[in-house]
């Protein structure tokens, strides 16, 4: 897979912005496919940091459901909580 697929886009939230705070974590939703070693190297290339761990979290698809009957589904998502280097940060909002 080509590393500029991996990230789709940064997870901010309250969570992942006291994380980001307290930890030196970021999130992201990724790829379906992406594994850890490719999280890792994509991060590393885009933002020039180092990364020390990488955690994932899956969900899968659901059933979407209306007065008992399926009507479609749900689209899952992956998503990845990096953790980086001591000196390290990723600034998504400077200024702002």
């Amino acid at each position: 897979m080509e590393l500029a697929n991996v990230l789709v886009k940064p997870l901010l939230t309250e969570k992942t912005t006291m994380l980001k705070d307290a930890a030196r974590q970021a999130a992201f939703y990724v790829h379906p496919k992406a594994n850890k070693l490719e999280i890792r190297q994509a991060v590393e290339k885009a933002f020039g940091v180092k990364v020390e761990a990488v955690n994932i979290v899956r969900r899968a698809p659901s059933a979407r459901e209306r007065q008992g009957r399926v009507v479609g589904r749900k689209s899952g998502w992956k998503k990845a909580y990096v953790t980086l280097g001591q000196d390290d940060k990723i600034e998504f909002f400077e200024g702002v």
